[in-house]
C-alpha cells in the first residue's frame, strides 16, 4: 500500500488541470479548512456519491487497563464519523447490502419471489 500525500494530490491536480500548483494548493487547503470548520461547529457534510462526514460525541465510559486491570474513567469526546458513498463503495468493492440478520434456528426467511 502506498501513502499519497496532500502534496502528491496537489501536483496531480495541477498537472491534470493545467493550473499553477500554488493556485491548486490554495484551493485544496481552503476546502480542507472549511471541512474542519464545519465539523467543529457540529455540522454534517454530505458529498453525494462520495460520502458523509459527521461530528459525533462518544459517551463517557469506564475502561480497563489490560496490563494492570485498573479501571480508568474515559471522558466523553467528539469524533468524526465517515460514511462511504455509493461511488466509493463501487470503487472499493464494498457490499452495499448487508446480509440479513440471523434468525432463530428453524425460522424461515421468506424469499422475495
Amino acid at each position: 500500500m502506498t501513502t499519497v500525500t496532500k502534496k502528491d494530490l496537489i501536483d496531480r491536480i495541477a498537472d491534470r488541470t493545467g493550473n499553477k500548483r500554488v493556485v491548486v494548493k490554495r484551493i485544496i487547503q481552503s476546502f480542507l479548512d472549511d471541512i474542519v470548520e464545519e465539523l467543529g461547529k457540529g455540522n454534517r457534510l454530505e458529498f453525494r456519491d462520495f460520502g458523509v462526514f459527521e461530528s459525533r460525541v462518544r459517551a463517557a465510559r469506564v475502561a480497563q487497563n489490560p496490563k494492570t486491570l485498573e479501571r480508568v474513567e474515559v471522558p466523553e469526546k467528539r469524533t468524526v464519523k465517515f460514511k462511504v458513498g455509493r461511488i466509493m463503495k463501487l470503487k472499493l468493492g464494498i457490499d452495499s447490502d448487508p446480509p440479513p440478520k440471523s434468525t432463530k434456528p428453524g425460522t424461515h426467511i421468506p424469499s422475495s419471489t
